[in-house]
């Protein structure tokens, strides 16, 4: 199923990847995004809400328990 915001610039979102692509084994989460795999794998089918709900969360998950701080 394709995101309708797609279609709308509007209600575009960007994705956070930065392609610093590593696992942090510690968090679950990507090193260069901080998302979780279901996270990246969901992004291209996730509504434009959902996809700012992940994005407002990214900023408190920088470092908590992290073995590669940026």
């Amino acid at each position: 199923m394709r995101d309708p915001a797609a279609s709308d610039p509007e209600e575009y979102v960007r994705s956070p990847c930065v392609r610093e692509c590593r696992l942090d084994p510690a968090t679950g989460t990507c090193t260069g995004c901080l998302r979780t795999l279901d996270e990246i794998a969901g992004w291209s089918t996730m509504s434009a809400d959902a996809k700012r709900a992940v994005l407002a969360e990214l900023p408190g998950r920088r470092g908590k328990g992290s073995l590669f701080r940026r």
